[in-house]
């Protein structure tokens, strides 16, 4: 949605450099005076106008943005994971995405997974816990447990996710790679 109303302004005004009067050495140019369009031949001694556009922001023109800062990764997460009984997944890990970095054991993974629900409506659901009075079943999946924090999408998130009945397993499942496979 944002990115359609920035682009819409900037078609905008780009229409309104092209269609302005200009001021020339003989003085302003009356309106009735096209400067752009099919009948701008017409006219060749006014010229393009002297109005620079400003550059696209990154988010219209594909995040290009040559001469801008780059933007700070939407996603920057802190995973961590204990009593798994996994080899190496315990431990704290950090895990960027846009770009993918970290020190995540499986970080391309685990971005393209973010990337894959995020625009989903299992993704808005993804870091939250079943709601309240949700029946789920007594099966035990183990003392794993883990909590993320940081940011995903550009909206903050804290959560902890166990294997304590299905409803948690199915949360840690829907999450691995950012979660290690514990199936």
């Amino acid at each position: 949605m944002l990115r359609r109303l920035a682009l819409a302004a900037v078609v905008s005004l780009a229409a309104l450099a092209t269609t302005a009067p200009a001021a020339t050495a003989t003085g302003p140019v009356p309106s009735a005076v096209p400067t752009a369009g099919p009948l701008s031949s017409a006219f060749p001694a006014l010229g393009p106008l002297p109005v620079p556009l400003p550059p696209l922001p990154s988010f219209v023109d594909g995040g290009s943005g040559v001469g801008q800062e780059k933007p700070a990764a939407r996603t920057r997460l802190t995973v961590t994971v204990e009593r798994s009984g996994v080899a190496g997944a315990d431990g704290t890990f950090e895990l960027t995405c846009g770009p993918t970095g970290g020190t995540h054991p499986e970080r391309q993974g685990a971005c393209d997974r973010l990337a894959e629900v995020g625009a989903t409506r299992a993704g808005q659901e993804l870091f939250q816990p079943a709601p309240q009075g949700t029946m789920c079943t007594m099966i035990y999946g183990g003392d794993a447990s883990a909590r993320i924090v940081g940011t995903w999408e550009g909206r903050a998130v804290d959560t902890t996710v166990t294997r304590g009945d299905g409803c948690e397993i199915a949360r840690w499942n829907n999450l691995v790679p950012v979660l290690p496979d514990l199936r």
